[in-house]
């Protein structure tokens, strides 16, 4: 009888007729549309994170144009989330709390970014063990330095008892040392003067000797250099930093976020940011494959988000276009 004492259209009662005819094929669009809503609302909000399956329903159904889950095929919640887990969408689990859910996501653009990961990490690897290498390297080589043969040292015979011993002063750097002072009373002062000429050159030589042996870099200084050195010059596949200005490119969203400008408030695991919009304030968790960052006029202030100055921040002194460039000023 309440139904009867509606004044219905002829488009109500058509839709009607024809959901009657065939229930079937409006509880499948209508699981489809419950579904693709609940996996989205659980990849934007929640990413990659175990959550429990009641909190992200309730939070589903706290949006008014929401499809509700008895005109889909599964009963409970319960149902849904099994479900889920069955056809490869989530991570599932039950516990004494209830049953958790962990979005599996197949995004090409995060498997490609985790393959580049993956790749990066058998990178520094490599770089671990040539480090390694080069390390045995320099130790074997200080060792073969040390196992030179020792000097020999032997008695002096005199063959011949007739035989003098002399001296010749007249060569100055190449005398001896020890000769030149066994004849120094009988040569007189100039011969002593050519002595101390000769030994100051020598020690001389010495002391230039010893400052080039310890301007020579040890193996740890060149290591070390080559670290700084690949530190400086490293890119790395994140970029994200809180406070700078980032655009929306994701259309998942819809025309009402698609192009717009953002605030970033919170970097979460390095490639997520939680983001405030500019224009409505609403906030928004998005990874940083759907943002793309924003270069403001000439004379305006930028940070830098990777390479060698990252994190440091600068004046905008010129965009070149063709070469996709631009020319800063750093601050410090």
């Amino acid at each position: 009888n309440g139904f009867k004492c509606h004044c219905m259209s002829e488009s109500h009662q058509r839709q009607l007729l024809l959901a009657s005819e065939n229930p079937q094929q409006f509880m499948d669009y209508f699981s489809e549309e419950f579904r693709n809503d609940f996996l989205e609302l659980l990849r934007r909000r929640f990413g990659t994170k175990r959550v429990h399956n009641n909190i992200v329903y309730n939070e589903y159904i706290s949006h008014r144009e929401h499809i509700h889950m008895n005109a889909t095929q599964w009963e409970t919640l319960t149902d849904f989330t099994k479900w889920l887990g069955r056809e490869g969408l989530c991570k599932v689990d039950e516990t004494p709390k209830g049953w958790y859910i962990q979005y599996i996501d197949r995004d090409p653009e995060t498997i490609r970014r985790q393959q580049e990961q993956e790749r990066k990490k058998k990178q520094d690897l490599d770089d671990e063990e040539k480090t390694a290498k080069f390390i045995e390297q320099q130790v074997r080589r200080g060792l073969e330095g040390k196992e030179l043969e020792k000097p020999v040292y032997t008695e002096l015979n005199r063959e011949n008892e007739e035989e003098k011993v002399t001296f010749n002063l007249n060569k100055g750097a190449s005398t001896s040392i020890a000769a030149s002072s066994k004849t120094s009373s009988v040569l007189g002062p100039n011969a002593l003067k050519m002595v101390e000429g000769a030994v100051k050159r020598k020690e001389s030589a010495h002391s230039s000797g010893q400052a080039k042996e310890k301007k020579k870099k040890s193996a740890l200084d060149e290591i070390m250099e080559l670290e700084e050195e690949k530190k400086r010059t490293s890119r790395r596949d994140y970029w994200l930093q809180p406070e700078i200005i980032v655009k929306i490119v994701t259309k998942k969203l819809g025309e009402k976020y698609h192009k717009k400008k953002a605030v970033v408030k919170e970097v979460i695991d390095k490639y997520t940011a939680v983001v405030k919009m500019i224009d409505s304030g609403d906030k928004l968790k998005l990874d940083q494959t759907h943002l793309e960052t924003v270069i403001p006029a000439p004379g305006k202030k930028v940070m830098v988000l990777n390479g060698g100055y990252r994190g440091n921040e600068g004046i905008l002194e010129s965009i070149n276009e063709k070469r996709f460039s631009a020319t800063i000023i750093i601050d410090s």
